[in-house]
């Protein structure tokens, strides 16, 4: 399917750490060798949004060859006594292409108003030239990146020939939040992602396998505060909801 408000960008850093959660058990962690749909939803939130829509990750494109370098950190132990001394495993040296659009969330009728689609695709674009509203991190906070326009599938990627597919075996893909599920609860997703020639193409999480979505906890879905609502004429139907 194609749409008409996609963005496209490229995302680049030092360092990346998609954690893996079967490694932070035991205060070590390990980072998967591609980004997950969940930290790349969360790079565009954080370069460009609002509770009117949902930011659906199509594809990315990884640029550069995928490897890992340890270094040593010293967590604050759990009970908040003191330091552990752990082995974080990073991606280092990175740089992808991201294509992604946005879909309105048709659960926040109270802001029904505000679904401009012209408006929202150009003021994320221009953000993008920005590099982005807040600061954007890939994966945990100390890994700072950086956000510029692009093309997606422009210039030359280190696997652009590389023979057949690459599996990552089974990943864990996102959440479904409240807001965007319809139900008080928190789910989380995995899938079993290939890349081929560098590309790795997402499921839309409502096409992810019913059997690898698990639920977590209950949870209800809070508004978001009034910041941005007012000034547009929305605030109205921000307190309709509040209350």
């Amino acid at each position: 399917m194609k749409y008409s408000n996609i963005v496209s960008f490229k995302l680049y850093g030092k360092y990346a750490l998609f954690t893996d959660p079967l490694t932070k058990i035991g205060g070590e962690k390990y980072s998967y060798q591609i980004p997950t749909y969940e930290a790349l939803k969360g790079i565009l939130s954080s370069v460009y949004w609002k509770p009117t829509f949902v930011w659906f990750v199509d594809k990315v494109r990884v640029m550069k060859p995928i490897y890992t370098q340890t270094r040593s950190a010293k967590p604050v132990k759990y009970g908040g006594t003191g330091h552990d001394l752990s082995i974080y495993t990073y991606l280092a040296d990175i740089e992808y292409q991201v294509q992604a659009h946005f879909e309105w969330n048709l659960y926040r009728e109270d802001l029904k108003d505000d679904r401009n689609d012209h408006k929202h695709w150009d003021v994320a674009k221009r953000m993008i030239e920005r590099g982005g509203r807040r600061d954007v991190f890939l994966g945990t906070r100390e890994c700072q990146a950086y956000v510029e326009p692009c093309e997606f599938g422009e210039g030359e990627g280190f696997y652009d020939n590389y023979p057949g597919e690459l599996a990552f075996g089974m990943m864990f893909h996102g959440f479904n939040y409240p807001d965007e599920l319809g139900k008080n609860e928190l789910q989380a997703r995995f899938w079993h992602p290939r890349m081929e020639k560098g590309i790795v193409e997402f499921a839309r999480p409502d096409e992810c396998d019913p059997n690898l979505v698990k639920f977590v906890r209950k949870m209800i879905a809070t508004p978001p505060n009034s910041i941005g609502l007012q000034e547009e004429g929305l605030l109205e139907g921000y307190e309709e909801v509040v209350k």
